[in-house]
């Protein structure tokens, strides 16, 4: 699904949002939440349809990855995951996330 190159990450946000991704994901401590519908998803249940990558242009906590994510329920929405030391994501949980590109 890597159709896309963005410049920016809104940018990456705001075309996916409108192509549908309207969900916010964010990885819990067990789960992945989506905050909307407040469902919780096991890594299992999503899939990576597309995967977008910033880097920081003076700092390495600016980097970011966009996951253009899509839940067994039909659900889609976006992951964001930042570098910075104070992300709050569970890492370990979206490395769990099957790469549907793969």
């Amino acid at each position: 699904m890597n159709k896309h190159s963005f410049s920016t990450l809104s940018e990456a946000v705001n075309t996916l949002t409108s192509e549908g991704f309207k969900e916010d994901f964010e990885a819990g401590e067990t789960s992945i939440i989506a905050l909307y519908s407040k469902k919780e998803y096991d890594p299992s249940e999503l899939k990576i349809l597309g995967t977008y990558r910033f880097e920081g242009e003076t700092n390495p906590s600016d980097e970011a990855t966009v996951f253009a994510l899509e839940a067994s329920d039909g659900t889609k929405g976006t992951l964001v995951m930042s570098y910075s030391a104070e992300h709050g994501q569970n890492v370990e949980l979206i490395k769990q996330i099957p790469n549907a590109q793969e």
